[in-house]
Formats: C-alpha cells, sequence, structure tokens
C-alpha cells in the first residue's frame, strides 16, 4: 500500500507507516513491530540507523517476495480487515517469504461460515466447501447432507460487506440463479479467516481463468475475479408510469448491472438494469420526464426499453451517481458483456425491470 507523508515508523522492522496502518502493527505485539512517532516520540542512534539500513523499498523486497498474483493488494480507502489481514500477513505469519503458509492456494478450502437467513435474517453457521476443481462453492444446512447451494467459481463475485452488515469481518456473495441475481452475506469473528476465504475464491478463479485462456496476459486476467461495486446507497424511484410516486430504494452498481433492493441486505434485488453502450440509446441527465414531479436533487436513466426518473437526497449524491454511471455507460462494451445482453431475462411480464448476470 502506497503511503504518502507519514508519521508513523515500526523501528525494528525499518519501514515508515501511516497513522491507520500504525494501529495494526501495535496490536500485532512488539515482538513483531515496534512503532514510534517521527516527531513525536523520541528515537535513539540506533534506530535512526536501522530506519537508515532497511527502508521500504528493502523491506518490500523481503516482505512481499512471493505475493501470489490473485491476492488483493490493499490500497487506502479499502476495507479495514483487508490493510490488517495484509500487513499480519506481511510481518506476523511471513507468509509471502513462506508460500507454505497461504492456505487460500491450494485450490480447496472448507469451513464454518456464519450465513444470515434468506427468510428470517438471523445468522446460522453453515459448511462452506470451496473446489477449485469442480468449479463449486458449497454450503451446507447438515454437514453430512447435500448441499443446500452449489455455487459455480466462475460465475460468482464477492465483496467485502462491513459497512452493510455491521460486521467488520463480512463478505457478500453474488451470483446467477433462476435467472435473476442472488446475494449471501457471511460473516466470520476472526479477520485472518474471512479475508483467506475472499483470497481463495480470487485464486481459484485466476487458476481457472488460465486454464480456459492460456494465452491471456495473466494481469489481464486479474480484472475478472473479483470487482468491488462502483456505488452503493438509497435513491427514491418511480414506476414506468408518469403517474407513479417515488419510493425509496437501495441501490447497487455492480459492473454493468445496477440493481434496487427494498432493503440493503435483500437476499434478492426487486429490479435489475444493464447499463449498455451509450451508442446503443443509454443516457442519463439532471432533471426527470415530462410528467414526472421533480424531487429536487433527481436525474434519468434512459435505456432503450425506459427511462428512469430516479432522485437522491442531496446535490452531492446525485452528482456521484451520475459520474459513476456515465463511466460506465462511456466503456465500450467487452465480449463478456455481449454474452450478458443475449441473457437477458425478464423477471415480471408486467415490468421492464431485467435481470441479468455479469460472468467474471
Amino acid at each position: 500500500m502506497q503511503i504518502s507523508d507519514p508519521e508513523w515508523a515500526s523501528y525494528n522492522l525499518g519501514i515508515f507507516i501511516c497513522t491507520r496502518c500504525s494501529g495494526v502493527h501495535r496490536s500485532m505485539g512488539v515482538h513483531i513491530s515496534k512503532v514510534k512517532h517521527l516527531k513525536l516520540d523520541r528515537w535513539e542512534d540506533s534506530q535512526v540507523e536501522r530506519m537508515k539500513e532497511v527502508g521500504n523499498t528493502k523491506s518490500k523486497l523481503k516482505y512481499e517476495e512471493r505475493v501470489p498474483p490473485c491476492y488483493r493488494r490493499p490500497k487506502e480507502n479499502d476495507p479495514q480487515v483487508l490493510i490488517e489481514q495484509w500487513i499480519r500477513a506481511k510481518y506476523q505469519r511471513e507468509e509471502f517469504c513462506h508460500p507454505n503458509r497461504q492456505a487460500y492456494t491450494s485450490g480447496y478450502m472448507e469451513g464454518f461460515l456464519m450465513k444470515r437467513g434468506k427468510e428470517d435474517s438471523k445468522y446460522h453457521s453453515r459448511k462452506f466447501v470451496l473446489s477449485e476443481a469442480e468449479n463449486t462453492l458449497k454450503y451446507f444446512v447438515r454437514e453430512n447432507k447435500y448441499p443446500k447451494a452449489v455455487l459455480k467459481v466462475s460465475e460468482l463475485n464477492v465483496v467485502f460487506a462491513p459497512e452493510k452488515m455491521d460486521y467488520a469481518t463480512s463478505l457478500q456473495l453474488t451470483f446467477l440463479k433462476y435467472g435473476t441475481t442472488r446475494h449471501i452475506f457471511v460473516y466470520h469473528e476472526d479477520g485472518e479467516v474471512i479475508t483467506n476465504w475472499y483470497m481463495a475464491i480470487r485464486c481459484a478463479k485466476l487458476h481457472r481463468l488460465q486454464v480456459a485462456y492460456p494465452s491471456e496476459n495473466e494481469a489481464d486476467l486479474l480484472g475478472f475475479l473479483t470487482e468491488d461495486f462502483a456505488k452503493e446507497g438509497w435513491l427514491w424511484k418511480t414506476g414506468p408510469r408518469t403517474s407513479d410516486g417515488f419510493k425509496k430504494r437501495w441501490f447497487t452498481l455492480d459492473n454493468r448491472k445496477l440493481m434496487y433492493h427494498d432493503e440493503p441486505l435483500d437476499a434478492h434485488p426487486k429490479g435489475e438494469i444493464f447499463l449498455g453502450d451509450a451508442l446503443d440509446g443509454y443516457s442519463i441527465r439532471i432533471g426527470v420526464s415530462a410528467g414526472v414531479k421533480d424531487q429536487g436533487f433527481s436525474f434519468a436513466l434512459t435505456t432503450p426499453d425506459r427511462i428512469y426518473n430516479l432522485s437522491a437526497q442531496t446535490e452531492s449524491e446525485r452528482d456521484e451517481w451520475i459520474e459513476v454511471i456515465e463511466r460506465v455507460l462511456a466503456r465500450p462494451l467487452t465480449r463478456q458483456d455481449s454474452t450478458i445482453s443475449a441473457q437477458l431475462v425478464r423477471k415480471r411480464a408486467n415490468t421492464n425491470s431485467i435481470s441479468r448476470f455479469s460472468p467474471r
């Protein structure tokens, strides 16, 4: 993780660190990392010499020597669990010095996660089994019975969901089921465990992509492993008729799929809107359709099928949604996007909502 203007240092490791990372270093204990503030703490000559001797570049060569390509290196604004486990993997467990400690690269993982119920909204312990060879992620209600669900790893997206779920160590799994998107929410009390599951899914997907596309550049394949949602939040949306009032919905932008839900943790979206290329009749603008009452911070999303009238709570929120959707519409459709277009499924005969799944 790149840092600018660091205020802290781990003087035994010989590296400069940011304020956020300093807390993680302290939590590992002084037997792993000894932390000081660059200006507020007193420095001994030997400690200064240690910093000169090592430094971040030299340390990186050692502690990041064998980071697997499927491992997601955190950035500044990534979830805390991802940053913390990256630091612990480097300095506490030394996983990137000793590849045999990388439990997520074997192509197989099993264990118990707390899964949110589809109907009762309570969390239940469920056994999960990941198999790269079978291209499956299974979970079981009863350990020695048939799996409750079998998910294709190649069609699975996984994102960290700490703010939405109120669990710092949580994941949202998104996949296709019966022509519509299905969300599964899981967590584990141990940050290392939940991060290992996340990395194991990424590694399994990369290995299968490398077999399927042996001539493709590895760096290009990394973009198809997992993808954070571009934006999420509450918006107000009208129905297909101009007389329909605005209703509050939770929106999620997943690649080219704009989903809306009654609640953030719904198992299924209420509707899904495919965002195609601007050259094919997709556009977005401030304002609403004629005959629709403007809510104040409204904007209209035009597709070949319908105009969606939406409204945000603030001007800045509206502008952020417009900006992120414009970026999607300006992006040329890929071969995978064209495949999605051919898989369009109507969820309800009396609406123009569509359900589509984007393979990664």
